[in-house]
């Protein structure tokens, strides 16, 4: 496909396909499109997507199902979940087991295919990226190069997203970065996003770091403003 970056779409309405479709190759990518969560699966070993667009409510298998599915072989490759629920629980359910993003339906193409290139983008940023060396703070290791992180020696596995977050708000310890910031730098979006998006992965990303996710040491919340990465334990 001369290095085309290519789309699977796991979604089982007809007109979706075709508007995620046409939206894409006018981009210049690659599509693969699958109706059921049985051929998404298959396609995922054939066509080896380099980002998957996955709606939730599939005829045969939960997207969710598929979704912790593709994290348990251990691939990273980036999930923008597609979907008509806008419960809270789903973005939540969907963003804790190891999706990317969320994006409700009706969605804008303009908007769908802006995050799509952002996760593109900084996927391949990362596959080019240079030795950028390690971040050592106290129980904490985090290996920008490697793309690891170790806590009390263990490796703790994050999802792409979460690394991305970690390593940016990380590598500016002792800083209060605004929501904005962290949504420009971690997501690559000019389009606004439901603050829940960030909230949700800060969450995941205590409970896989933190001694006591409930009162964390590393990662603080600012009030009104965002977060910021503690630098008392800093090493070095």
């Amino acid at each position: 496909m001369n290095g085309q970056r290519r789309v699977l779409v796991i979604d089982d309405e007809a007109l979706i396909r075709k508007t995620v479709r046409l939206a894409c190759e006018a981009e210049g990518y690659a599509v693969q499109e699958a109706e059921t969560g049985t051929d998404g699966l298959g396609l995922l070993e054939s066509f080896r997507p380099d980002i998957v667009l996955l709606d939730l409510m599939l005829p045969d298998i939960s997207g969710f199902d598929i979704c912790r599915d593709i994290r348990r072989t251990g691939s990273k490759v980036p999930i923008l979940i597609l979907s008509a629920k806008t419960e809270e629980i789903d973005v939540v359910v969907g963003l804790e087991i190891g999706a990317d993003d969320y994006i409700v339906k009706p969605f804008r193409p303009r908007e769908l295919l802006a995050r799509i290139a952002a996760h593109l983008r900084k996927a391949r940023q990362e596959e080019e990226a240079v030795n950028q060396g390690r971040l050592e703070f106290k129980d904490l290791v985090i290996d920008l190069n490697e793309r690891r992180v170790f806590h009390d020696s263990s490796e703790v596995m994050l999802t792409h997203t979460e690394f991305d977050l970690l390593a940016f708000l990380a590598s500016n310890a002792g800083k209060v970065l605004s929501r904005e910031k962290i949504l420009n730098h971690v997501w690559g979006y000019e389009y606004p996003i439901e603050t829940r998006v960030i909230d949700v992965h800060i969450r995941n990303l205590r409970r896989k770091i933190e001694q006591d996710p409930s009162h964390p040491f590393f990662i603080l919340a600012v009030p009104g403003i965002g977060y910021r990465f503690t630098s008392a334990g800093k090493l070095g």
